[in-house]
């Protein structure tokens, strides 16, 4: 896909590119005033005099992603328990899942952004573009109907749902590891988060503790980030202790009988 422009005037307004990608994805144009809307970050509008930005599309959005997801998981897995669904949901609807879709499409390439977040890489940043994403599906909605933005959402997020049913202990590792702790008796997991950073590109740095000891680091953008990525260590490492790797037998050389070539 191409870049974003400008229209006369200062107003931006996405290239052909992205709405001809929704149009071909979905069937049906969307309308061109609402997706300039959902790629307005309020950065760019605060900077623009007070430009409509894209949350109450991204409040939209989020809620037509979530019905359209929790359908599908329903229907796709009739028998898995309510705890388990939700579970798969919230391994879809997060902020870095669909950060990680938004990517897929170039998305951050539209955003319009100001200057502090244009100067701090907000283009790739994954509150941004997971926002961006759900305002994205919430213009669809409104222009198109519910069907259009089911389609356009299954298009997108139907390769990562069905990834996420394979999972396992990794659709919520900060669970996983409560479980384990509990199962081994050790009591519940604690996690240190420290952060650093101005307020706009704050970095977080999580440790997972069972018991005193520390099993397991984790970094990200976000506190919750964090913990998921120390929880995931700690669970790996104490997965381990519990099932060792067995020892492999030395093989001996065998014995040549005498005269044997």
């Amino acid at each position: 896909m191409g870049s974003a422009a400008r229209s006369a005037g200062g107003i931006p307004r996405p290239v052909g590119a992205l709405a001809d990608y929704l149009d071909e994805v979905v069937g049906e144009r969307v309308d061109e005033s609402l997706l300039v809307r959902a790629l307005t970050h309020r950065s760019f509008a605060y900077e623009q005099g007070g430009l409509p930005n894209n949350e109450r599309l991204e409040f939209l959005g989020d809620s037509v992603l979530g019905v359209v997801v929790t359908d599908t998981l329903y229907r796709t897995h009739p028998d898995l328990p309510e705890g388990q669904l939700a579970k798969l949901r919230a391994s879809v609807v997060n902020m870095r899942a669909l950060a990680q879709v938004a990517r897929t499409i170039g998305l951050g390439e539209y955003v319009f952004l100001g200057r502090g977040e244009e100067a701090t890489g907000g283009r790739e940043k994954a509150s941004i573009l997971a926002d961006t994403m759900e305002a994205v599906i919430g213009t669809i909605h409104l222009s198109c109907g519910i069907t259009a933005a089911g389609v356009f959402v299954h298009h997108l997020f139907d390769p990562l749902m069905s990834h996420s049913a394979t999972l396992g202990a990794g659709l919520d590792w900060k669970t996983s590891l409560q479980e384990l702790v509990s199962a081994c008796l050790l009591g519940s997991p604690e996690y240190n988060v420290t952060e650093s950073g101005p307020d706009h590109e704050k970095h977080f740095v999580a440790s997972a503790l069972v018991g005193a000891e520390v099993l397991g680091h984790g970094d990200g953008r976000s506190k919750k980030e964090a913990e998921q990525c120390a929880a995931e260590q700690a669970w790996a490492t104490l997965d381990a202790r519990r099932h060792p790797a067995p020892l492999l037998e030395p093989q001996l050389e065998p014995t040549l009988e005498p005269g044997t070539p």
